[in-house]
């Protein structure tokens, strides 16, 4: 959708194969994609894969931090493991993105820093609560954020989906957790491009104007 509009996307994630598809299907639709197999864990890998998009295209105006994982367990199962993971990868992971283009947005003294936080972010279920805090400390790193840039011109958001058609609720490990959630997206889940044209509603404000927040989910879901 964005790349429809005439953005120049650099994907970056894990899975090769899907960003270098999706990479391609762009480009053959007569626009301009880059695929740059990005790990948000390392802060070097990511730096890199912001490096990348300078040297090819001279500059860079938005990044979205939308990396996560959501495997939901309570507390009492003590699964220390995917809880250091959601801290990697939802909280570090934004952290590391943040870090990878401020300094290119405050020498151009613009850009637009999108971090994607969570409904989990504004409350907290049963069984979330390591994912609900992610989610939370990615506001209140936005909100700081926020405060900190505006000498330079910019624009910072924070979206916050509901459940969204994604393949975050395969991250769950706990097999009755998996189960529950994939009931509950089959049910409520809304089509993923509802997110892109929340992203492309943030971007495309006048540059005067910043949407620091959004909240959506779907008209269905009460929590």
């Amino acid at each position: 959708m964005l790349a429809a509009k005439g953005a120049i996307v650099v994907l970056g994630a894990r899975r090769t194969d899907r960003i270098t598809a999706l990479a391609k299907e762009i480009v053959q639709n007569g626009r301009k994609a880059t695929a740059l197999t990005t790990d948000v864990t390392d802060p070097d890998n990511v730096k890199n894969q912001v490096e990348g998009a300078v040297d090819a295209y001279g500059r860079i105006d938005v990044i979205i931090n939308n990396a996560g994982l959501m495997p939901h367990s309570p507390l009492e199962r003590l699964k220390l493991d995917d809880w250091n993971k959601m801290i990697d990868v939802n909280l570090r992971g934004v952290l590391h993105g943040i870090a990878a283009v401020l300094p290119h947005m405050t020498k151009q003294k613009s850009g637009q820093i999108i971090n994607v936080s969570s409904v989990a972010g504004h409350k907290v279920n049963p069984g979330g609560a390591v994912y609900s805090a992610t989610k939370t400390a990615v506001r209140v790193i936005s909100e700081g954020l926020r405060q900190e840039v505006k000498p330079y011109n910019i624009r910072t958001t924070i979206i916050s989906p509901g459940a969204v058609d994604t393949e975050l609720p395969a991250s769950a490990t706990e097999q009755d957790v998996a189960t529950g959630l994939k009931k509950f997206y089959e049910d409520y889940a809304i089509p993923a491009d509802s997110f892109a044209r929340t992203v492309l509603f943030a971007m495309s404000q006048p540059e005067e104007v910043d949407i620091n927040e959004i909240l959506f989910r779907p008209t269905k879901q009460v929590g």
